[in-house]
């Protein structure tokens, strides 16, 4: 595996954490930047693309 395919695991786990701490505490905007992390970081495991180019794509989106 390369270091992208390996932070993008690392995002979608960070991502799913995000989403549920977000649900305890209600913060919506702690939800949304999860789910925008565990996107990123799937986009990521697939095509190894870097997060800041995905990021980008999805800004531009």
């Amino acid at each position: 595996m390369n270091t992208d395919t390996n932070q993008g695991k690392w995002k979608q786990i960070k991502g799913e954490f995000q989403e549920k701490y977000g649900e305890i505490t209600n913060k919506d905007s702690v939800k949304a930047e999860g789910e925008k992390e565990k996107l990123i970081g799937e986009i990521q495991e697939k095509y190894g693309k870097a997060k800041d180019e995905i990021a980008e794509e999805i800004k531009n989106w």
